[in-house]
């Protein structure tokens, strides 16, 4: 006669075994909770304002992330509409249409400053038809 082979499947002590995964599951989701919460205060954009600061021209500046992203910069008076279909809205600059750059923003409401004169930071991207599309991440308010 053959001897019995053992079951393919053991009981476990349910009692060590299910404390221990309780725990170790418990601690991952503690850490993942710190973890994340210290990540988006450190890394998220934030939407600052700094508005005077003792400047006696007035000027406001409101950023997303740090000024160093953004390596591109342009002034001119803030518009609402894009430029032949690209960009939110438009800067005007000296020169005419030709100097016109598209704006569109995925970090700010540019509507806040429409109709005044502004210096922009962003990051430049291929347009199909405008001469000049910006991606901004800073505006300042210029007087």
């Amino acid at each position: 006669m053959d001897p019995i082979p053992p079951p393919l499947v053991h009981k476990l002590d349910s009692g060590k075994t299910y404390n221990k995964i309780l725990a170790f599951a418990v601690l991952i989701v503690i850490t993942g909770v710190f973890s994340g919460y210290y990540l988006f205060n450190r890394i998220s954009p934030q939407l600052t304002s700094d508005i005077g600061n003792g400047r006696t021209d007035q000027t406001e500046a409101v950023t997303a992330l740090d000024g160093k992203t953004f390596k591109d910069s342009a002034e001119g008076e803030l518009v609402a509409g894009g430029v032949d279909g690209e960009g939110t809205h438009q800067l005007k600059r000296p020169g005419g249409e030709s100097q016109t750059v598209a704006l569109t923003s995925s970090v700010l409401d540019l509507s806040k400053f429409e109709g005044k004169k502004v210096k922009v930071w962003g990051e430049t991207f291929a347009a199909q038809t405008a001469g000049w599309l910006m991606d901004v991440g800073k505006v300042e308010v210029l007087r």
